[in-house]
């Protein structure tokens, strides 16, 4: 067999696997097409992130382990651009928060001119410390009170600024419907502007020790979202952001729609269901599709080739009169951006934000293991481990409970061993993903679809 009729056969393989789930009701296959399209959005949502990770991983060789910091601040942004302004939060400390974010900005742009400006010295040092505290109390005693009056309006139910209202109610008028969407661009925006951030100090480290820093920076973003109430209600959520396609409600209450559910003989509910996740599945396969030709014709550049010689041999581009460093921060920006797209897109399709929910195990690990199991290196092999494993995290809990079902049939109802094994199937996608690790790494190293 050849490798482009293998991967055919590969892609075809997990195509079936979501027809199954939708039409066949048998074993562990639902029936559902409604739980198909469930699945597949979230699929292909998590194609979009492993996409961003083989980006940097597999073009550049940077091992970033903060994956869900980008991601949750793409969900950040939809926030920031969906939702509308709470008038009674702006009116009391807005622009005092915003003043107080000024100062802080304003205390490390002073703080780099004394550095630069001054001549090196006891006095640039003393110069340099007066700044950076005079400013830092400044900042946190204009900001704190400013937070403190925000987030004291109505805390129930606002307690922060909320948006620039961007797309609420306005899936009611065309073209307006659609200008929710611009959150998904400005979330990879968002994260892009972190990952320079981030990259201007830690891409100087390596390897681990990268890694760990990465790793650290996640959870410091994970940790603001969490905390400050006054930016998207910390652990208080996000609820009823709008999103770009029509609500379940409305098509039930069109009469045309209703009657042409009639037709397809489906219930106008389910008819509903199946038609907005639907709708979904368009747009993020577009994005998804869009995403994978514009990588794919990086890799096939200049551009590309020469990421791969940076990774293969930093020492030989460096010689070759390539900027190391430079690149790097390029592409760590454009992995990071394309996962904070995929962030924002999620969001849009939960229609809230819920900082808790932002775990590394499922917006980290995962989405490594995605990139390993499909082909490091490989753009459609990321794509094909975001399927492969999206669906596999999602169906291993109950094909394993139709497993310990089958195991425990002789055994008394009181056996400890049967409660046992019951409530060991809360792990089994844990034990399953490394499995699938194991699998690969001895039995295809290089993925499923390895780098040409």
């Amino acid at each position: 067999m050849t490798l482009p009729v293998r991967n055919i056969v590969l892609f075809g393989v997990v195509a079936l696997l979501f027809i199954l789930e939708g039409s066949v009701s048998w074993g562990f296959f639902s029936g559902s097409w409604n739980t198909s399209l469930v699945i597949l959005n979230m699929a292909l949502i998590s194609a979009i992130m492993a996409l961003g990770v083989n980006l940097q991983w597999g073009f550049a060789g940077l091992f970033n382990i903060g994956v869900t910091g980008f991601v949750a601040l793409g969900g950040l942004a939809a926030v920031l651009i969906s939702m509308p302004p709470v008038g009674e939060a702006w009116a009391a400390g807005g622009l005092q928060v915003l003043l107080g974010i000024a100062l802080g900005a304003a205390t490390v742009f002073a703080a780099v001119m004394v550095y630069a400006k001054m001549n090196p010295g006891r006095r640039r040092t003393l110069a340099l410390i007066f700044t950076l505290l005079v400013g830092f109390f400044l900042f946190r005693w204009v900001f704190d009170g400013g937070v403190a009056l925000v987030e004291a309006v109505n805390p129930a139910n606002a307690g922060y600024l909320g948006g620039l209202n961007f797309g609420m109610d306005s899936y009611k008028e065309a073209p307006w419907k659609y200008m929710t969407l611009i959150a998904w661009p400005v979330g990879g925006l968002l994260a892009a502007g972190a990952a320079w951030l981030i990259g201007k100090t830690a891409l100087g480290l390596r390897s681990d020790y990268l890694a760990i820093a990465t790793l650290g920076i996640g959870e410091i973003i994970i940790s603001i979202l969490k905390n400050e109430d006054w930016l998207s209600r910390g652990v208080k959520n996000v609820i009823g952001l709008p999103r770009p396609v029509p609500y379940e409600i409305d098509l039930q209450e069109s009469q045309p729609f209703v009657e042409r559910a009639a037709g397809w003989g489906l219930d106008p509910v389910e008819a509903s269901t199946l038609i907005v996740k639907a709708g979904y599945s368009l747009l993020f396969a577009t994005v998804l599709i869009a995403i994978l030709i514009l990588a794919q014709l990086a890799l096939a550049s200049p551009w590309g080739r020469m990421m791969r010689a940076i990774r293969d041999n930093e020492t030989a581009a460096e010689a070759m009169g390539k900027d190391v460093t430079a690149r790097h921060l390029q592409i760590f920006v454009l992995g990071s951006a394309i996962c904070g797209v995929a962030g924002a897109m999620m969001i849009t399709l939960d229609s809230q934000l819920t900082p808790t929910a932002y775990q590394p195990l499922r917006f980290t690990f995962l989405i490594w293991v995605m990139v390993i199991v499909g082909g490091s290196g490989n753009n459609f092999g990321a794509v094909l481990g975001g399927f492969l494993i999206w669906y596999l995290w999602v169906q291993v809990e109950p094909m394993g409970l139709q497993l310990m079902t089958l195991i425990t049939a002789g055994m008394a109802e009181d056996s400890a061993l049967k409660s046992h094994l019951f409530d060991s199937v809360a792990h089994m996608r844990l034990l399953t993903m490394g499995i699938v690790l194991l699998l690969v790494l001895r039995f295809a190293p290089r993925g499923l679809i390895p780098e040409k």
